[in-house]
């Protein structure tokens, strides 16, 4: 479209489009707030608390993990855990618990990327031998199991990602689980209860959830087969 120009031109010059738009966006991202130590804790912060029920311990343990939104209402805007709790009646091994919870708080403060706290606290072994959580999933101890809850909040606020299982997939496993049962005359599990009675320990999502269907294992939680 062509444009009138009513004045005397006095100058003039040539404007770059596409470093123009890296340095407004280099301007914008300056002024996001990131998390640090420096950070502040608000007034208010929104979070979540899990029960964790183990043989281990005569009464559960309750897990609250508070985050802070930083850059609200902006392309910017995130949820990071700025804090972690851990309550129980139990007051056995109140020390360590406290020492874990602080320890934690500080590395969630700390910024970057806190989701490496996953896989070191599940791979934490109890030398007295795991556990069976409700569902017949294998935890090897109550620290790895807190773990197994910091990983659920971090995939639920959206900075780690979930096991990937699509539509066809579940289906899949559904229509195994339901031949099987058919096959042994047994009852179906309520939903949480667990898998067939007799399956074995999964190598890959550590469920009792093997079978053995056609002459091949199969897990009926996360489909693993050694037949491929």
């Amino acid at each position: 479209m062509a444009v009138k120009i009513g004045q005397k031109i006095k100058g003039f010059e040539v404007v770059d489009v596409v470093e123009e738009r890296a340095r407004a966006e280099a301007a914008a991202a300056a002024s996001v707030v990131k998390m640090d130590e420096t950070l502040q804790r608000p007034e208010m912060l929104v979070g979540a608390t899990y029960k964790i029920k183990s043989p281990l311990f005569e009464h559960a343990l309750y897990v609250t993990i508070n985050d802070v939104v930083l850059n609200p209402d902006t392309p910017y805007e995130q949820r990071r855990p700025f804090e972690i709790f851990i309550n129980s009646k139990n007051m056995d091994h109140f020390q360590w618990i406290v020492a874990l919870t602080r320890i934690m708080s500080a590395v969630f403060r700390k910024g970057g990327d806190c989701t490496f706290m996953v896989e070191e606290m599940k791979a934490v072994f109890d030398p007295r031998g795991g556990y069976l959580k409700r569902g017949g999933v294998y935890m090897p101890s109550i620290v790895a199991e807190i773990g197994a809850v910091i990983e659920r909040h971090l995939i639920a606020i959206g900075l780690m990602q979930g096991p990937e299982i699509d539509q066809e997939q579940r289906l899949y496993l559904a229509e195994k689980r339901a031949a099987y049962e058919a096959a042994q005359g047994t009852n179906k599990a309520e939903p949480g209860e667990g898998f067939p009675t007799g399956a074995q320990l999964c190598g890959k999502c550590s469920t009792m959830a093997v079978v053995q269907m056609d002459g091949c294992a199969t897990c009926l939680n996360c489909g693993h087969s050694k037949c491929g």
